[in-house]
């Protein structure tokens, strides 16, 4: 097959100009083409008024080689990619040490089927809940101001993308085409077949749960074992003949112990109890930039209208999007962050007495309100320098700051942009509703962040108002804070995956500081995976990129 990329039609073209634009590109008639399908489709908005769907077709002709080598020159005619996935080890009659996977969100839920199908009978351990009972102890923060500790957005079945737009996609360099196993897993678990194809596809909550259902049964099929409300509270390190520190098991919250020599950590951006237990059993762990800010809402339609003008509306764009960013008079950056079209803010805490939030969105998108961060990058050297915990630190004391300010009940600081852009206190909502539950206080949100993030965030609110128009209206709500926009540490490892000093653990996904997001995380659980299915099975474990 060949692929054609940078096919352009207008928006509202008909079925049949596609096919006309393929032989049109390859120069030939329709007795050449035996089939074609739609790899990924786009659209360029730039424009309002001249939108245009983007697509990339892979085409079956009766003969290729003429045409691909007529084509030679053009980087948009090239043959079609292997996307298979192929695995780096398999086996039917495994009887080593099983593989051990700490966490049940989008990393471990990857190298966990992964292993599975590999055949090496992983346990994966969460603290948290069945997605569904998950799902019941989330609602009642967000009705009642109930919180558990282990069972809400953060921790449980799924891990924190249950709660969020699930989108499914990112800019990590893939030349194995890992993202698309991922996809296909999820199809396969029940996501519509769309994700295949569209150039920001996404699931959303309701089908997420279900589909983290389907995936635990494949992996229980495959022989997996999944143990929830497990929590590690310690690791076993041993040291060999060669002086290296070795994983030998796994001290559980209930007394109990596990064995184990090959463990996979997925255990996301917000275990920072945790993060505080590795350092202290000595595993090598470093501070890493994250971002700091407050959610931002506009009515959907408002969104709409700016960037697809008498467009909006359109089924096939859907709700829009945006991706800004500012660099400030400062030195600092703010930018918009995990940007949910018709979706709601909502209420991200794990721990009591503090407030953070997140946004999400159901595939539909059809709720009243756009919701992004709106955030400023840190970083260690400059904001919390204290070790390779502080910023753990820095977010707990801005989580607090915000559960005062809200009214120490779970309700969430916010402020009207126009007062905050002001520097005077909101004291009555505008003519945007908030989404965020239990409720909203309105105040000051420069009580709770720093200094220079308000500085920051000021300056570019009224630069995004030049680029998107009304972005800046005086009656979007701000809702504070989002501090968990990735973790503030990094358990680093080596090009084997392991831990730097600790041989048999393998830091993953965001929580490790190597992924953001459900794509990429997903795709390093299936990188891990592969280095411990290598290692299990007596392999040299290669560098995989």
């Amino acid at each position: 097959m060949l692929r054609i990329t940078e096919l352009r039609l207008p928006l509202h073209h008909a079925d049949e100009e596609l096919p006309a634009e393929i032989r049109k590109r390859l120069r030939i008639t329709p007795r050449d083409v035996v089939r074609f399908a739609v790899a990924r489709r786009a659209h360029d908005a730039r424009d309002k008024n001249d939108i245009q769907l983007v697509y990339s077709v892979d085409v079956t002709l009766r003969d290729e080689a003429p045409v691909l080598a007529r084509m030679k020159k053009d980087r948009n005619v090239q043959r079609t990619p292997d996307t298979s996935y192929k695995f780096v080890t398999k086996t039917a009659d495994y009887k080593g040490p099983r593989p051990v996977v700490i966490g049940a969100g989008p990393c471990g839920l990857f190298a966990g089927l992964i292993l599975a199908q590999m055949g090496l009978k992983p346990i994966i351990l969460d603290r948290g809940k069945v997605v569904r009972e998950r799902t019941k102890d989330t609602w009642a923060l967000w009705r009642r101001g109930v919180l558990d500790p282990e069972s809400n957005v953060q921790f449980g079945e799924g891990g924190a993308g249950t709660f969020s737009d699930g989108k499914l996609y990112s800019r990590i360099k893939d030349p194995r085409h890992l993202d698309r196993k991922v996809l296909i897993e999820f199809v396969k678990a029940g996501a519509p077949r769309e994700i295949l194809t569209e150039a920001h596809p996404h699931i959303g909550t309701f089908r997420l749960v279900t589909m983290v259902e389907s995936m635990r049964a494949t992996i229980e099929a495959l022989g997996g074992e999944y143990r929830f409300e497990t929590r590690v509270d310690g690791i076993d390190v041993a040291t060999d003949g060669a002086g290296e520190r070795r994983m030998r098991g796994l001290h559980l919250h209930n007394g109990g112990y596990l064995e184990a020599e090959h463990v996979v950590l997925a255990v996301g951006h917000s275990a920072r109890d945790t993060f505080h237990m590795l350092h202290d059993a000595g595993v090598f762990v470093e501070a890493k930039p994250f971002s700091i800010g407050v959610r931002i809402e506009h009515p959907q339609s408002w969104i709409d209208n700016a960037r697809f003008g008498a467009n909006a509306g359109n089924a096939v764009l859907g709700a829009a999007e945006y991706h800004i960013s500012h660099h400030a008079k400062n030195g600092r950056t703010a930018y918009s962050f995990c940007m949910c079209p018709g979706g709601t803010v909502v209420a991200a805490t794990s721990e009591a007495g503090r407030v953070a939030t997140n946004g999400m969105s159901q595939y539909s998108r059809n709720e009243r309100n756009a919701n992004s961060g709106m955030v400023v990058g840190i970083d260690p050297a400059r904001d919390y320098p204290d070790g390779p915990l502080a910023g753990i630190a820095l977010q707990r004391e801005i989580e607090e700051r915000a559960f005062v300010a809200g009214g120490s009940n779970y309700h969430a600081p916010a402020q009207l942009l126009g007062d905050f852009l002001a520097g005077r206190a909101s004291t009555k909502l505008g003519s945007v509703t908030p989404s965020y539950r239990p409720g909203v206080t309105m105040t000051d949100l420069a009580l709770c962040l720093p200094d220079f993030a308000v500085t920051a965030m000021r300056e570019a609110l009224v630069q995004f108002g030049r680029e998107i128009p009304g972005y800046d209206h005086p009656d979007a709500v701000l809702t504070g804070v989002e501090t968990r926009t990735s973790a503030p540490v990094r358990t680093t490892r080596g090009e084997d995956f392991q831990s730097l000093n600790t041989l048999g653990l393998y830091p993953a996904g965001e929580g490790a500081g190597y992924a953001g997001g459900i794509l990429s995380a997903a795709v390093d659980g299936i990188k891990v995976a592969e280095a411990v299915g290598l290692a299990c099975m007596g392999h040299l474990t290669d560098k995989l990129s």
